[in-house]
């Protein structure tokens, strides 16, 4: 009767364990528990085509990360925009840790350089393919909350992720009114109005200019098929022409 296939811990040779070495100094991350970095980056092509236990691929971290990384997003958000909805937090969060983004992420820290793949998955191109490379980065926050804690993800996050939202990177699913307002509270500045200056064309075409100032101050103009989109446009030429003052 033939035996059944054991199947075998992962194993990495030197080569690659110089690799991940040079991840982590990149990082200047160092893992107490190497080979839940290694895992993060095992696909399931490398362990099938080695035969490895198929827990040693990264689908469980990065079912981890993705829920770390959804706290810790929220958190931030919640602590830095105090005066913005439930609704545009929660589509400000979804922007942040959808696909695009979070292969953004993977790009900017050439991760793809480090997954192990199976020859098969290396050939069609899986490297570059955008769905392995978010679930990786998911699975590296996974792996480096069970390693080293909240804290250090928040530490991690501080230089990968959080500076980007500040930039306005993702400003395109944000209210740019919430945006002003949160700018003039935190540097204490004084109070925002926005005023309806001009309403022009017949009433099937409507248009709207709005103007906002601080303390008097004009700030932007915008033009609008409703008021409140004459306010956002108003908020939005405010806050570029902050961004140049602060350039």
């Amino acid at each position: 009767m033939t035996k059944p296939i054991k199947k075998r811990e992962k194993k990495i040779g030197i080569k690659q364990k110089l690799k991940f070495q040079e991840l982590q100094d990149l990082l200047n991350i160092q893992f107490e528990n190497e080979h839940l970095l290694v895992q993060a980056f095992t696909h399931s092509s490398y362990v099938n085509e080695h035969r490895i236990k198929s827990s040693e691929d990264n689908e469980r971290l990065e079912f981890l990360g993705d829920a770390v990384l959804e706290l810790t997003v929220s958190h931030y958000l919640f602590n830095n925009y105090p005066s913005m909805s439930e609704g545009d937090l929660t589509k400000l969060r979804a922007a942040i840790v959808c696909e695009p983004s979070l292969v953004n992420f993977a790009h900017q820290l050439s991760f793809g350089e480090y997954v192990l793949l199976g020859k098969g998955e290396e050939l069609t191109g899986g490297r570059a393919r955008p769905a392995l490379l978010a679930d990786v980065f998911e699975s590296f926050i996974g792996a480096l909350y069970l390693d080293q804690g909240l804290d250090k993800v928040i530490e991690f996050l501080q230089k990968v992720i959080y500076p980007k939202i500040s930039e306005g990177v993702f400003s395109h699913v944000m209210d740019y009114k919430s945006q002003l307002q949160e700018i003039v509270q935190r540097n204490g500045q004084g109070s925002l109005e926005y005023l309806i200056i001009q309403e022009k064309g017949p009433a099937h075409n409507r248009e709207f200019v709005s103007r906002v100032a601080l303390n008097g101050e004009i700030l932007g103009t915008g033009v609008g098929k409703s008021k409140k989109e004459a306010e956002q446009k108003a908020a939005k030429e405010a806050l570029d022409e902050l961004k140049k003052e602060r350039n």
